[in-house]
């Protein structure tokens, strides 16, 4: 074998992995073209992101009273609440709870008392999931239940006014979705 053997070799080599490199990187290219769209077409719509986050104006909202709005297609609670109410869940033990996590989305790994289940820290606003947690009915509030709070009268789970389950076959309290206030009579869920 020659010298120029040699580099003929290595330059073909050469011009071999060129093509190969170049075909497979056009085909890469063209694969991801082709899937793009089909991964896009998974994204939420326009209409949905913008029902991501809803601003709720709470200014007519007095204590002792309730109101409740629809969040991605879901029944949400806000509830102001009076001193009563608030004295009485800050009253419950974490001993007589069935379900001793926060359930807070605002502040994850909290254990169930009052004060990391409302909206404020003097208590007085409630931001809760409207859908019970054993099989998705929508609890009565307005101090409904043996405790004060809401009730689902399907299967009989009882809450109390802070929403956290104190009796029947509900799992867990009501999650208390993402929200905020942005200003005094705004909250921002999601």
């Amino acid at each position: 074998m020659s010298h120029a053997d040699d580099h003929a070799g290595t330059g073909e080599g050469t011009r071999r992995d060129f093509l190969y490199y170049a075909t497979a990187g056009a085909g890469a290219v063209a694969t991801g073209a082709a899937v793009w769209p089909l991964i896009n077409q998974m994204n939420p719509s326009a209409d949905v992101q913008a029902l991501a986050s809803i601003m709720v104006d709470v200014s007519a909202v007095e204590p002792g009273t309730q109101l409740t709005v629809k969040w991605l297609g879901k029944p949400v609670f806000i509830r102001r609440r009076t001193q009563e109410e608030i004295d009485a869940a800050r009253a419950t033990g974490l001993d007589q709870l069935p379900d001793r996590g926060s359930e807070n989305a605002n502040k994850p790994g909290t254990d169930a008392s009052d004060a990391n289940r409302t909206l404020d820290e003097a208590g007085e606003w409630l931001v809760m999931m409207g859908v019970c947690t054993h099989l998705g009915c929508v609890p009565l509030g307005d101090g409904a239940g043996e405790f004060g709070g809401w009730f689902c009268p399907c299967h009989g789970s009882h809450y109390d006014t802070a929403g956290r389950i104190r009796k029947g076959p509900a799992p867990t309290n009501l999650p208390v979705p993402v929200a905020a206030f942005t200003d005094e009579t705004t909250i921002k869920l999601g």
